[in-house]
Parts: structure tokens; C-alpha cells; sequence
């Protein structure tokens, strides 16, 4: 490998776990401890192969959906949310349920019932197939539109442009859903939105964060699993800024050629990612010589999540 005499890090701050990840772990974590092996979980807990992992080998069972749970077991909804049908499944198979969904996303769950209710149509800016989406259009799948991209929010058509309102899945990128409001809100002056956003502080924090290391970055590195939709957005990010970007697992998906002639290197992860992940990094890095560190922090993350009522009485 030919490498820089000396490498720089510039570690991006915050990064990996936030506070709905933390969480949502320790739920399962908490029920395994008080129903034993095993304990289900319906989708990845959380989007990331090592969680995912760790948790298996500790007695969590996961599923994609309920029919794969015997009736009567413990079952724990992932960070992302569920629709009313999953939940109304579960009581029908007699299910305990410990719900893990992260409040930020559970608050957009209850933006789009009000919205619905006052007879608004809803646009939900977010991608197909997320689990996240999948949950939040199923509150009300009759008056919930789609809208991934510039041009869906050019075309879309509502029943009335005078009652339509707005939601975003909690994992976008800020600058990318700007632009699709900016179309929406030309072509609908009478929308109406959350009165707070709904990209949740961790994605919004790690892409700030992001922004301020890639532009002196030879090289991003993102660490974080595929799945991931804010691991994504921060090497979309990092490639819009016009930096080479990779997404890596971990240490080992590091390749040496990506090296090659490289003085600095930017390093962050996503909010679903480890941390000792990015320590493991930082020291393959340092395995191919001298490196020397510089943490970059944007904000300072304080926010916790009170457990659900169902887990603080284990």
C-alpha cells in the first residue's frame, strides 16, 4: 500500500449511536433479560449487521413478519415503526409486545392521524420500501401520497390543493428534502407542516458534521451497514460535496487502494453504527502508519428517550 507519510483523521462529531438507537437496543436487551430466550423481533431492531448480530447471539429471534412468531411469545417492534395492521396482528396472536419504535418517528406516526383526520391529504416525502415509510403510510393509506423525488413533487396531484399537508421520513437528507418542499410548496401554497421538522436531530447533526470535514477530505469514510437510509445519505453527501465516499461495515471493508496517495481521510458513521466500530477504523488506519486525529464537533448530543411504561416494569 502507498500511503501518505502521515495520514490525518478528521473524525466527524456527532456520529454513530443516538439516543433512539440506544434505546431501542436496550429494550431488547432488557426483554431477553426478563422473558429469556427467545425473544422475537420483527425486521432489524435497528439497521446494522453487528447490532443485528450481537443481539442473535444473546437469544433475540428476528423475523420479517408475525407469522413466523408462535403464538403467545414476546415480540419487540424495531426502531422504525409499525402500522396499525402489524399492531392489530400482534393482539390477534396474543403477542407480548415491547415497543421500540423511536418517539421521533413515533411522532411523525401521529402527525400524519391528525393530518388525516382534518381531512388533509398527506404528502410523505420518503423512499419506498423503508420500514420507516411502510409504517407511517399505513396510518392512513387512503389519504397518504408517496413523494420520493423533485419530480414526483412536480407531478403528484391531490384531491384538494387546498387541504394537503406535509410529513418527511425522519432519515433524509436536509438539503434534498428542501427541495422537494420548495416544489411542493410552489406548486401548493395552501400546504401545511409539522411545526417542527421531522428529520430527526441525529440525521441532521451527522450530516452537519459531515459537511464540516468532507471539504478538506482526500477520502470519506462512512461506517455503517447498506441499509441504513441515514448511513446513505451521508455518503451521497460527502459525494455531492465531490469527495470520494465509501460505505464500509467496519474496518475490513477498507481497501487498500482507497488509500493510495491519500493525506486525509474523513471518518464518521451512522446513528445506527457502533462506536467501538469507528475506534476499529481508526486503528486499521493507524496499522498502516502515523495518524494523527482532529475531532471536528458540531453539537453536542444531551437527548435521552424514557424506556416505554411495558419495559420500565421489568
Amino acid at each position: 500500500m502507498s500511503v501518505a507519510e502521515s495520514v490525518t483523521v478528521l473524525l466527524a462529531a456527532p456520529r454513530a449511536f443516538c439516543a433512539g438507537v440506544e434505546r431501542a437496543i436496550e429494550i431488547v436487551e432488557r426483554a431477553i433479560a426478563s422473558r429469556g430466550s427467545p425473544v422475537y423481533v420483527r425486521k432489524q431492531i435497528v439497521h446494522n449487521a453487528h447490532v443485528v448480530a450481537d443481539l442473535e447471539s444473546r437469544g433475540a429471534v428476528f423475523v420479517e413478519e408475525l407469522d413466523e412468531v408462535p403464538a403467545g411469545a414476546t415480540v419487540v417492534f424495531s426502531a422504525h415503526g409499525v402500522s396499525p395492521t402489524v399492531r392489530a396482528e400482534a393482539a390477534r396472536l396474543g403477542l407480548e409486545v415491547f415497543d421500540a419504535t423511536c418517539p421521533l418517528v413515533a411522532k411523525v406516526h401521529t402527525e400524519a392521524r391528525r393530518y388525516a383526520d382534518r381531512g388533509d391529504t398527506v404528502l410523505l416525502v420518503g423512499h419506498a420500501g423503508h420500514e420507516e415509510t411502510e409504517g407511517t403510510l399505513g396510518e392512513a393509506p387512503d389519504r397518504t401520497l408517496l413523494v420520493q423525488s423533485i419530480e414526483d413533487a412536480r407531478t403528484v396531484e391531490v384531491a384538494d390543493p387546498d387541504r394537503v399537508s406535509y410529513l418527511t421520513q425522519t432519515t433524509l437528507a436536509v438539503d434534498e428534502t428542501a427541495e422537494v418542499l420548495d416544489v411542493l410548496r410552489e406548486r401548493f401554497p395552501a400546504l401545511r407542516g409539522p411545526s417542527s421538522a421531522d428529520i430527526c436531530y441525529a440525521s441532521t447533526n451527522r450530516q452537519a458534521a459531515l459537511r464540516a470535514v468532507a471539504g478538506e477530505s482526500d477520502l470519506v469514510l462512512v461506517v455503517g451497514s447498506t441499509n441504513s437510509a441515514n448511513t446513505q445519505r451521508l455518503v451521497e453527501l460527502a459525494r455531492r460535496a465531490g469527495r470520494p465516499a465509501h460505505l464500509i461495515e467496519d474496518a475490513a471493508g477498507i481497501r487498500p487502494e482507497w488509500l493510495t496517495g491519500v493525506a486525509t481521510v474523513g471518518v464518521t458513521a451512522g446513528a445506527s453504527a457502533p462506536p467501538h466500530l469507528v475506534s476499529g477504523v481508526l486503528d486499521a488506519l493507524r496499522a498502516h502508519g502515523p495518524v494523527t486525529v482532529v475531532e471536528r464537533v458540531v453539537a453536542r448530543e444531551t437527548i435521552e428517550f424514557t424506556m416505554p411504561g411495558a419495559v420500565r416494569s421489568l
